[in-house]
């Protein structure tokens, strides 16, 4: 038996658009933002790096510079950065060597660097920077939301880290090459992850937090891969390294989190007094424990975080690496050069911050000693 034919009609067909797809551009405060970076383009300069010994009077320094001749302090790295026209380098190392001699400041790897790229943020539109700043700070912040962990050992602040996260973003506008063709958001998350990863080696030597990154990620590799945390042995041959160097590395690794832990240098309102403990090894014949618990004392209060300085400056940090050098060197019975081992950071770096801790000492016995 046959079935009659179905009546054959014609289905709908969607049209399918193969054009590329286009974003609208980014405007801030009424501007492109490919239009708002021409406006300022990047520039060339150049530049001379330094450290000192003491932080400089800026508004002093800068009045002995020529006309055009930028500033910058980094608080974080202790850095200070001196941008002028090309060609000007050699001579301004050489001014700024002479008036810190002059006036009794001890500079630390003062060299010109030629040819740096860079612009002054101001010279963009005032609004098209602020509506530029407010979108990008917002972005930043979703995209560190995996980081969080990590800053909030240096920034336990909302604040802070707003305020933090509002420096990267113009630091950011600062080293962008829009001629390059890759895109400032692009450009601003890779930097974010590298100066998130800075804030552990400014706070505790180069050398130490790269070893801990690198163990962080080694574990977080193979907890994924595996659902478990690595033994040493697996560990070791994860990384590609020996027991004896992991076990090492692991000891510089617990020393920077006992660091973090110390609940004396929290310095806040609430923080709860913390008796730091005496070192048995120290004669009686050179300190007596009454002594030796008032040093303590005032060290740990000359290093805790200062609450009336700015949230950019380093007082508004705990100086836990002038904290460390200073009692374990007096107390501890190491030298630095052994703590410099074990630490894994330069002597040069732990004498920079025992330097300050020392100034704070001296202020904190004063006023004890009235």
């Amino acid at each position: 038996m046959s079935h009659p034919a179905l009546p054959t009609t014609a289905l709908p067909t969607t049209a399918i658009d193969d054009r590329p797809r286009t974003r609208e551009p980014l405007v801030f405060g009424g501007i492109s933002e490919a239009e708002g970076w021409a406006l300022a383009p990047i520039t060339p300069r150049d530049r001379v790096h330094f450290r000192a010994d003491r932080e400089l009077p800026l508004a002093t320094f800068r009045a002995t510079l020529p006309a055009g001749v930028i500033v910058t302090y980094d608080e974080g790295e202790g850095l200070y950065r001196v941008d002028g026209a090309c060609g000007e380098g050699d001579s301004m190392a050489t001014l700024i060597r002479a008036w810190c001699a002059e006036h009794g400041y001890a500079t630390v790897g003062l060299r010109a660097e030629a040819d740096v790229r860079r612009r002054a943020p101001r010279d963009l539109p005032s609004d098209f920077l602020a509506d530029l700043c407010r979108h990008y700070c917002r972005i930043s912040l979703k995209r560190l939301q995996r980081n969080m962990s990590t800053i909030r050992l240096h920034l336990p602040d909302n604040d802070d880290v707003d305020q933090q996260v509002a420096e990267w973003v113009l630091k950011a506008v600062g080293q962008y090459d829009e001629g390059k063709g890759v895109p400032f958001g692009a450009f601003l998350a890779t930097q974010l992850s590298k100066w998130v990863h800075d804030l552990g080696r400014n706070a505790y030597g180069r050398t130490a937090a790269d070893t801990e990154n690198k163990q962080q990620k080694a574990i977080a590799a193979f907890t994924a891969e595996h659902q478990r945390r690595p033994s040493e042995k697996e560990l070791a041959a994860y990384m590609g390294q020996s027991v004896a160097t992991l076990r090492r590395n692991s000891q510089t690794v617990a020393t920077l989190n006992g660091l973090r832990n110390l609940h004396s240098l929290d310095g806040g309102p609430d923080s709860v007094e913390y008796v730091l403990p005496d070192s048995a090894e120290v004669p009686d014949e050179l300190m007596g424990e009454a002594e030796q618990t008032l040093l303590s004392h005032a060290l740990t209060a000359a290093c805790a975080p200062d609450p009336t300085a700015r949230r950019d400056q380093r007082a508004a940090q705990p100086n836990v690496l002038g904290w460390a050098t200073w009692y374990l060197t007096t107390w501890g019975g190491k030298t630095k050069t052994q703590l410099s081992n074990e630490l894994v950071t330069s002597v040069r770096n732990m004498n920079v911050h025992a330097d300050r801790a020392e100034r704070a000492l001296k202020e904190r016995l004063t006023e004890l000693a009235g």
